[in-house]
């Protein structure tokens, strides 16, 4: 179970500038938060926010869908292609309509982390268009 320090450790990670490298790491942290936040006992197998609150019918996957939207919407006001803004918007779309079946959607949840492929997207498009962000084994790599 998270403790405190956990999320006192994200929240100090969450950077609120506009500028591309800030974006990275809002995203990163976000993407953690989601999707790895801590590791199921006996399975080994990190879930997050979006599994866990997608296991509450309709309002769940609400929140998840717009949570989802969300990195879709940074990665738009970076100036993303509409290709990988499309593609991005599917593994949500996807994510949302096979997660709102009851139980199926709970197991393809905890399956298929679109965030986690929303942030490789994401992070492949920085580091081809704005190299300064670009982190190598936790440090910004200087250009």
């Amino acid at each position: 179970m998270p403790t405190q320090d956990d999320f006192d450790r994200i929240a100090s990670q969450l950077p609120v500038g506009r500028d591309p490298l800030s974006v990275r790491r809002r995203l990163e942290a976000v993407e953690g938060v989601l999707e790895r936040m801590f590791v199921v006992p006996g399975i080994n197998r990190p879930v997050g926010l979006d599994s866990i609150v997608g296991l509450v019918p309709v309002v769940g996957d609400i929140i998840t869908a717009s949570m989802g939207a969300w990195l879709v919407w940074e990665a738009r006001n970076l100036g993303m292609s509409k290709w990988h803004l499309a593609r991005m918007a599917g593994n949500v779309g996807v994510d949302t309509l096979i997660g709102a079946i009851p139980l199926v959607g709970d197991i393809f949840d905890f399956a298929f982390r679109s965030n986690t492929r929303n942030l490789r997207i994401l992070k492949k498009w920085l580091d081809k268009n704005h190299p300064a962000t670009m982190v190598v084994e936790g440090e910004v790599v200087a250009r």
